[in-house]
């Protein structure tokens, strides 16, 4: 276990953190999940970095960290989905759970045929990404209904677009290998 696994490990552990702050009956619940997930998301960044800059990247890390990210970004959207009750936030968390099991599933289909730098992260995958956070961040750290709570439904509904796109992106770049012959005889 070096630094970046163990920031990717916390990652972890303040998923059922953020889940329990989420439910107390506590006003200050939103602004605490705001910085419980804003936490998560500079361990992201920090683990990343640390890897790179420290040269202590490893498999474990490689697998764990989008592991990490998903999980904690799929549970809050559910989190969110559930006291918003709003059909286009319901959507947009839908969209952005979706691309994400289908990337990561290509990504692991690319990555046994030895194509995997086809499908590496692009500019607006982290844009996609950074658009997603900010949302969930206001999100959290507000009530249903207010002014605030707007503004993060509407910067979902682009972090949506932005994963549409995305997406395309990917998919593009494999569809040579999807519909290979090649390719579909393993």
């Amino acid at each position: 276990m070096n630094i970046p696994n163990i920031l990717t490990s916390v990652r972890i552990f303040m998923i059922p953190i953020l889940v329990a702050v989420y439910y107390l009956p506590w006003e200050g619940r939103y602004y605490t999940c705001a910085i419980i997930f804003a936490l998560a998301a500079i361990t992201d960044w920090l683990d990343g970095f640390l890897a790179r800059k420290l040269d202590q990247s490893t498999a474990f890390g490689a697998f764990f960290d989008p592991v990490a990210d998903k999980l904690m970004v799929s549970i809050a959207l559910v989190l969110l989905v559930a006291s918003y009750s709003n059909p286009l936030l319901t959507l947009a968390s839908a969209v952005i759970v979706g691309r994400e099991i289908v990337i990561s599933a290509l990504r692991e289909w690319m990555a046994e045929m030895g194509k995997r730098a086809s499908v590496a992260v692009s500019y607006i995958g982290k844009l996609k990404t950074t658009m997603q956070m900010l949302a969930i961040f206001i999100l959290l750290g507000s009530r249903p209904g207010t002014l605030e709570a707007h503004v993060g439904e509407a910067v979902l509904i682009a972090a949506a677009l932005l994963t549409l796109w995305s997406m395309y992106v990917y998919l593009k770049a494999a569809w040579p290998e999807l519909m290979s012959k090649e390719s579909h005889k393993n």
